[in-house]
């Protein structure tokens, strides 16, 4: 069985998707159509952008979002057995699906960049990548420290991202260290993703989420909060507005996958991240891209 996985914020590159653009008139109306949306060029910021550019949250999440879905419509026989996305990336995984339209997935991925870029100008806060120390040591200490610090990514064994007020995680880090990871590395970016400080961007997005048109998937999407197969509407919604403060349950959702039948991996979207943690998830999957 067949998997189509779909990147998050961190893909993305400049001179992004100018191949798909050009490669002809049906992929160029996706980009003139994206323009449209968000009421700014930001084909010209994929195609001509430097990398600080891209970097900008209401820019990144569009422009990965765009990228990836472009690149799902133009594959030749697409037809997914299952998706999941990284983040971000399951907003591209449901209008693969079928689940959302390309204009509606698009608004809502505009309106959740805002809503987190001020979420961050609010409440200043971090992120850091903790590798080779064991989940459960990671969420002990973090329940350890005062302030806000949670774990946030849970990408592969051995690869958690943690996420809270600065000062929380940086203390977080010294004791990962002190207990044993290789590296405790805060991250570049401007606030605390997946964590209880994302609540104002929540409830931002939640009210769009309800307002917005979902039509039934064509095939289950295995969702970040709990990484479980969805089809029920109403449940994919939910988990969805939950999304902003919840971890990214990543490796136990290609588990999941795996546990039902897939076999093949296809990433949808900008870079190769995702192929790279679904090996160390699953040695024994088969993983190749549509890029």
């Amino acid at each position: 069985m067949k998997a189509y996985i779909f990147p998050g914020q961190g893909s993305q590159f400049p001179g992004m998707g100018k191949d798909i653009y050009d490669a002809n008139d049906e992929a160029k109306g996706w980009f003139v159509k994206a323009n449209e949306i968000l009421g700014f060029d930001i084909s010209k910021i994929m195609f001509e952008g430097t990398a600080d550019e891209l970097k900008q949250t209401n820019v990144t999440q569009p422009a990965i979002f765009i990228h990836s879905v472009a690149l799902a419509k133009m594959a030749s026989a697409f037809n997914p057995n299952m998706v999941a996305g990284h983040s971000l990336g399951e907003f591209s995984a449901l209008v693969a699906n079928g689940a959302l339209s390309f204009e509606d997935g698009l608004s809502l991925v505009a309106k959740r960049a805002a809503a987190m870029q001020k979420a961050c100008e609010n409440n200043p806060s971090s992120m850091a990548a903790i590798l080779a120390l064991d989940d459960q040591v990671v969420e002990q200490i973090c329940e350890q420290v005062d302030g806000v610090v949670v774990a946030a990514n849970y990408n592969c064994p051995g690869q958690l991202v943690i996420s809270g007020a600065t000062q929380a995680v940086e203390t977080a880090c010294e004791k990962m260290k002190v207990a044993g990871a290789k590296r405790a590395l805060l991250l570049p970016v401007g606030g605390a993703f997946h964590s209880p400080l994302m609540e104002p961007a929540r409830e931002e997005l939640a009210k769009a989420i309800e307002e917005t048109n979902f039509n039934q998937p064509s095939c289950p999407v295995y969702q970040n909060v709990d990484a479980k197969p969805h089809t029920d509407i109403a449940e994919i919604k939910a988990n969805l507005i939950s999304q902003l403060t919840a971890p990214v349950r990543w490796t136990q959702s290609v588990k999941s996958m795996v546990a039902d039948g897939a076999t093949q991996f296809v990433e949808c979207g900008p870079g190769k991240v995702l192929q790279g943690l679904v090996k160390k998830i699953h040695r024994e999957a088969e993983v190749s891209s549509i890029n």
